[in-house]
C-alpha cells in the first residue's frame, strides 16, 4: 500500500508541480489575490510589502549559500568519502539503503538543521554509487525526511528563542512573563517522544516505498560521478613562487589553524551551541584541512557552487513572500482564524495546522514565529492554556509542512542535482505520516 502512495503521490508531483522558480512565482500571485480578498489593503501598498520584503533574506541567503557549499566540497575529500562509504556498507539492499538515510539524516536534522540536511545529502550521493539499481529520487527525498523533526531539536529557532531572557522575539516571556529553558520544550517527553517517533518510524515509511526494480528511477552514473568527483592533491611541479605558494600545505594548514583556535575556544566557553553560522565555520575549515592544499580547496569549491543557482534565484522570491504576509497583516488574519474556531480540546492541534499553512508562505522559522507566535501566546493566555505547549505548536507547524514546501529543499536539490517534483512525491508521504503523529500528540496534551 504505501508503495502504491508513494506511486501515486509520485505521479501527481511529476505532472502538477511546477519548478520550484515557478511554484515561488505561484505562491507569490496566490499571496497576492489573500491579501487584496482579506485585509484592507490595496494592490499598491501590497505590491510595496512586496517589494521591500524582497531583500530581507540577503545574510540569510549567504548562509545557506555557504552550508551547501562548504558541505559539499567536504564530500570531496577523500576522508568523507571513506567514512560516508563505511556507513553506506551497511546498507544490504535499495530499500535498507533509503532507511539507513532517512535515519541518519532525522538523528543529524535534530542535532542542527542544516547539518541535517548536507549529512543526509551527502550519505544519499555513497548509497547511489554503491547500490546500482535505487530509486535515486526517493534516497534524496529521505534524506530531506529527515528534515521533519528539526524544530523539535536542538537548533529549534522557537524553542531557543522562548528559553533566551530579554530577547524581543521572546512573546512568551512578553505577554505571559516565562523564560522556558528547553528542558521544558526540546526534551519534555510530550516532544521528545513524538520526535523520537517520527525519527524511528519515518525511515520505515519510506523503505516501504521503495519501487519494484523496473520502476526504480537510477541516476546516470556519468551525473553522480561529477557530483561526487574526488579531489586529489596537485602533482604538477612548482616552477613559479605562485604556484609553490598555490600548493603549499604549510600556507593551508597555518590558515586552518586560525580557525581551529576559534572553534576550540568557542565550543570551550559555549558547550555543544551548535548555529548556521558555526556550522558554516566548522565544514569550512575541516573542508581546507582535508583538501590539503589552498588550490585544491579552490578547485573544489568551483566544482560544488555550481549546485548553489536556485538559492541564489529563489530565496528573494521568498522574502517577498514573506513581506506580503507580514507587511499586510495576512498571516495575523489566518492564525486568528484558527484561533476563533479552537476550544480547550483542539486548540494545540488547531495552532499546528495553522502554523503548517503559514509555513507554506512564509518557510521560515524566525518569521513564522515572528507573524503568528504573539497571536498565538495571548490566545492560549486567554483560555488558560499553556503557553509553552503553544509556542512548540507553531515550531511543530513549522517543520511539517516543510515536506511540500519546496524551499528548504533547495540546498540537497542542488546538492543532488534534481528538481523539486522529483522527490514530493515521496515526502508528501513523510507530511501524511508526520502529520498523523503530530495530529494525535497535539489531541492528547490537551486532556
Amino acid at each position: 500500500m504505501i508503495r502504491r502512495l508513494g506511486d501515486f503521490f509520485t505521479r501527481i508531483m511529476e505532472n502538477y508541480l511546477p519548478d520550484a522558480y515557478l511554484f515561488a512565482i505561484l505562491l507569490t500571485f496566490l499571496s497576492v489575490i489573500l491579501a487584496l480578498i482579506f485585509t484592507p489593503k490595496g494592490l499598491m501598498e501590497i505590491i510595496l510589502a512586496w517589494g521591500n520584503g524582497i531583500w530581507n533574506l540577503l545574510a540569510f541567503s549567504m548562509q545557506m549559500v555557504l552550508i551547501l557549499v562548504t558541505g559539499h566540497t567536504l564530500a570531496l575529500t577523500p576522508p568523507v568519502r571513506a567514512f560516508l562509504n563505511w556507513i553506506s556498507g551497511l546498507a544490504k539492499s535499495p530499500a535498507a539503503a533509503v532507511a539507513i538515510v532517512a535515519l541518519v539524516a532525522g538523528v543529524a536534522s535534530w542535532i542542527q538543521w542544516g547539518f541535517g540536511l548536507i549529512i543526509g545529502g551527502l550519505l544519499a550521493l555513497e548509497m547511489a554509487k554503491r547500490i546500482k539499481v535505487i530509486d535515486f529520487p526517493l534516497l534524496v527525498a529521505a534524506a530531506y525526511g529527515g528534515f521533519l523533526v528539526w524544530h523539535m531539536g536542538l537548533s529549534g529557532s522557537i524553542p531557543l528563542t522562548i528559553a533566551s531572557k530579554g530577547n524581543p522575539a521572546n512573546y512568551v516571556e512578553k505577554i505571559a512573563g516565562l523564560v522556558v529553558p528547553s528542558g521544558q520544550t526540546i526534551f519534555a517527553p510530550w516532544n521528545f517522544i513524538p520526535a523520537l517517533l517520527l525519527i524511528l518510524t519515518v525511515p520505515i515509511v519510506l523503505y516501504y516505498a521503495h519501487p519494484s526494480p523496473e520502476k526504480a528511477k537510477v541516476v546516470d552514473p556519468a551525473a553522480l560521478a561529477a557530483l561526487t568527483e574526488e579531489q586529489k592533491p596537485e602533482k604538477k611541479e612548482k616552477h613559479t613562487w605562485a604556484q609553490r605558494v598555490e600548493n603549499s600545505t604549510l600556507v593551508n594548514y597555518l590558515f586552518a589553524l586560525m580557525g581551529v583556535i576559534y572553534l576550540v575556544d568557542y565550543f570551550g566557553k559555549k558547550g555543544f551551541s551548535l548555529d548556521l553560522n558555526i556550522v558554516i565555520t566548522f565544514f569550512l575549515f575541516l573542508g581546507i584541512i582535508l583538501h590539503q592544499t589552498p588550490i585544491n580547496y579552490v578547485r573544489a569549491i568551483n566544482q560544488a557552487v555550481r549546485g548553489a543557482g536556485g538559492i541564489v534565484l529563489q530565496f528573494p522570491l521568498y522574502a517577498g513572500i514573506q513581506g506580503i504576509m507580514m507587511g499586510t497583516g495576512l498571516a495575523s488574519v489566518i492564525a486568528n482564524w484558527f484561533v476563533a474556531i479552537s476550544n480547550s480540546q483542539t486548540f494545540y492541534l488547531l495552532q499546528f495546522w495553522a502554523a503548517g499553512l503559514i509555513n507554506m508562505f512564509i518557510p521560515s522559522g524566525g518569521g513564522q514565529w515572528a507573524a503568528q507566535g504573539a497571536i498565538s501566546v495571548m490566545a492560549a493566555q486567554k483560555m488558560n492554556l499553556d503557553v509553552t505547549k503553544t509556542a512548540m505548536m507553531v515550531a511543530w507547524g513549522d517543520q511539517w509542512t516543510n515536506m511540500i514546501q519546496p524551499f528548504w529543499a533547495l540546498p540537497l536539490l542542488g546538492l543532488a542535482n534534481l528538481r523539486a517534483r522529483d522527490i514530493m512525491g515521496y515526502t508528501t508521504l513523510v507530511l501524511l505520516w508526520g502529520g498523523v503523529i503530530m495530529s494525535l500528540a497535539a489531541l492528547i496534551m490537551a486532556f
